[in-house]
């Protein structure tokens, strides 16, 4: 299999993001054709790879960011996991106030300034589980 994967590689390129193939199809990685339009796109299995890969990196950003992400119950992780996911480590690091209450163990406060922000109203029920989560420590 080896030899294949290394011929493959080398004929068809292997491009880390997205791009338009010469049949002007979107294709990402070594030729894979995931364009709306006749494309094979991608199976639960490999979206699930991706996801898995994306939460231990982000899981990884948190605990080297934030001394205090390490001692928050699964719970509350997994929340501030949700937000770094969508908003990116730089935008989250912007919530200054509720950080400072989340490393003073304050999750009401915490959860209280997340919700007053313009990221709560563009998500809208996202924020509400979230905030929910942050402020009781349970799902």
């Amino acid at each position: 299999m080896t030899k294949i994967i290394e011929m493959l590689r080398a004929h068809e390129g292997v491009e880390t993001h997205a791009y338009k193939c010469t049949a002007d199809k979107i294709t990402i990685g070594v030729g894979r054709n995931i364009d709306p339009a006749g494309g094979i796109g991608l199976e639960d299995h490999e979206i699930d790879y991706l996801l898995t890969n994306d939460v231990a990196r982000v899981v990884t950003e948190l605990n080297n960011s934030f001394d205090w992400f390490f001692y928050l119950n699964q719970a509350r992780k997994d929340a501030m996991v949700d937000m770094c996911f969508n908003l990116g480590l730089p935008r989250l690091k912007q919530f200054k106030n509720a950080l400072a209450a989340m490393e003073n163990e304050d999750y009401e406060l915490a959860a209280e300034e997340f919700f007053n922000s313009r990221w709560a109203k563009q998500v809208g029920n996202r924020a509400h589980t979230v905030t929910e989560i942050i402020s009781s420590g349970e799902y």
